[in-house]
């Protein structure tokens, strides 16, 4: 995700740094854009001082991660796809009829690999000014890639006739893109000390693997600063849409568990939360009870510094910090509270202008791989003046927006996910050069596959909103995610704000595959003067903000 015009002079603002925060709203007005924050700051990166893109441990043995199974079920297919789950968990723990016998090989090193490769692993790298540059399977804020993958595993027996190297024993695990390797942190079965933690979610707590996403606060804070608490779940939701994808595309249940209590996860992976922190987790599989949990021993192991020089920002720990859940029972409340709410700050239609999209069927879709599609994702800058289709852009809004398989909306018991579409964040639409679509301001309304005239828009405006970045006004479609921050925090607390920026960020990942599942289409994430995007959108939109900006259309050749 390219944000936005410091990359180019060297120069990135935001808002000096605040006394501790009171909460989740506090914290989002603070980091807020506006053109006199971004014109008034004087801050500059110092290169020297870049943080390593990877963590590297010292003395750690490694488990090598060899070959992988290349998803090759399209890439249209795969992001909208949650598997419908006999074993999704609820709230309860319940008992369910026995589930059907899953049509997916067992989950192994094989598959982990594959896996870790899809949603974090280097998949091309390229000379830039003498230097190599290492790019990754999700986009991610500035290149800064905060975001690492732990693994917690039962032990995995590989296909039958493969051989040994296809197992993998039990063991909590870090993902070293660099190496394309996981490190061993912990030996054993750990699984069910992520499942107390969760609550005893049943999705954790009979899932053979699940993975941990955590972000470095300094790896991304070196260039956006205080803004890093809101990247990490943009991040975490990029990496973690790839990692849904491929799990589909390779027949496992995946889901995304947010409802767990954060210190002992931090205590399991070995990680100080003032300095990188967990931020959510994606069981992965199914029938492999996790055992009761062993005693936990402290755990600190060496790493290379990031950099010469670390820069603290407590606002953004200390955000994390205060939306954090003490423990199992907490966190199986919280998730009760979120499936009571339901939906959250959603704005109502209106009876304006409607325009049908039309997307296109399974049938009929880009068969472009999952795999294929994110090898050649990148981060396009310049747009043809031809005009995209309709059902084009109709398509790419239909299968990035579909519902997610998450434990705050009952699960991946759904066809399309938990829900019904997006919980937390309605979609709005800067259109200009869509064919048969009169270019405009729209609200999307998914469930319709429609697009409701709110009013005009021109380059000017797409350009300006999006902090005057003359690509946001050439693209054909800027895809504006917005929720209200005010009515979330009230109902779900700190951890709710979570929740509103990671399903943005979800999307925004799903946003890259849908566009780059068709040849001639190309996008970018970007941010955005976040008063002025909510003014343009009233009175629609009066009482949300901006989480996440897309730009797409069709590609300059």
């Amino acid at each position: 995700m390219e944000l936005p015009t410091g990359e180019r002079s060297g120069f990135f603002p935001i808002a000096t740094q605040p006394p501790a925060m009171v909460d989740a709203r506090e914290y989002h007005e603070r980091t807020k854009h506006s053109p006199q924050s971004v014109r008034g700051d004087g801050f500059r990166l110092d290169h020297a001082n870049r943080p390593r893109p990877s963590k590297v441990y010292r003395d750690l043995p490694a488990e090598p991660l060899r070959s992988v199974r290349i998803p090759v079920q399209p890439a249209l297919s795969a992001i909208a796809h949650g598997e419908a789950d006999p074993l999704a968990a609820t709230a309860q723990n319940e008992p369910t009829a026995e589930p059907e016998e899953p049509t997916a090989e067992p989950l192994d090193r094989e598959t982990l690999a594959t896996l870790c490769y899809e949603a974090a692993g280097v998949v091309k790298t390229v000379d830039v000014d003498g230097r190599e540059m290492a790019f990754r399977a999700a986009s991610c804020t500035g290149k800064l890639y905060h975001i690492d993958l732990y693994l917690v595993v039962g032990d995995l027996e590989g296909r039958r006739g493969a051989g040994p190297s296809t197992d993998l024993d039990a063991g909590v695990y870090h993902f070293d893109p660099a190496t394309f390797s996981l490190d061993v942190l912990r030996k054993g079965d750990h699984r069910g000390v992520v499942a107390t933690a969760a609550g005893n979610y049943r999705a954790v707590a009979e899932a053979p693997v699940t993975v941990v996403a955590t972000s470095t606060w300094w790896r991304n804070a070196w260039k956006y600063r205080d803004r890093t608490y809101r990247h990490a779940f943009w991040d975490s939701g990029t990496v973690l849409a790839n990692l849904l994808a491929a799990a589909h595309a390779l027949d496992h249940r995946a889901e995304v568990v947010t409802g767990v209590a954060d210190e002992p996860l931090g205590e399991l992976l070995g990680v100080d939360p003032d300095h990188e922190a967990p931020l959510q987790a994606v069981a992965i599989g199914r029938d492999a009870p996790a055992p009761d949990p062993p005693g936990v021993e402290p755990l600190d192991p060496a790493t290379v510094p990031l950099s010469d020089r670390v820069v603290d920002y407590p606002l953004v720990a200390d955000a994390w910090a205060q939306s954090t859940l003490a423990d199992g029972d907490a966190a199986a409340a919280w998730r009760d509270e979120c499936l009571d709410a339901g939906a959250v700050g959603k704005a109502e239609p209106g009876d304006g202008e409607r325009v049908p999209l039309d997307p296109v069927d399974h049938q009929t879709a880009s068969a472009r791989p999952l795999h294929h599609t994110i090898v050649r994702r990148g981060s396009c800058r310049e747009y043809s003046g031809e005009a995209v289709g309709r059902r084009k852009l109709a398509t790419v809004l239909d299968r990035a927006t579909r519902g997610l398989p998450a434990d705050w909306n009952g699960g991946g018991s759904e066809p399309n996910g938990g829900a019904d579409g997006l919980q937390y964040n309605d979609v709005y639409c800067l259109v200009a050069g869509v064919a048969d679509v009169p270019d405009g301001t729209y609200q999307y309304h998914a469930g319709d596959a429609e697009l409701e005239r709110l009013g005009d828009v021109d380059r000017r405006t797409k350009t300006h909103l999006a902090l005057d970045q003359t690509w946001a006004g050439q693209a054909h479609v800027n895809v504006y995610l917005m929720a209200d921050v005010d009515a979330i925090v009230d109902r779900l607390g700190n951890r709710g704000y979570r929740l509103a920026q990671l399903e943005a960020g979800v999307t925004l990942g799903r946003l890259y595959l849908a566009t780059y599942a068709h040849r001639d289409l190309g996008g970018t994430g970007l941010t955005f003067y976040d008063d002025a995007v909510t003014e343009h959108l009233s009175p629609r939109a009066a009482d949300q903000t901006p989480t996440c900006l897309f730009a797409f259309g069709k590609r300059a050749k």
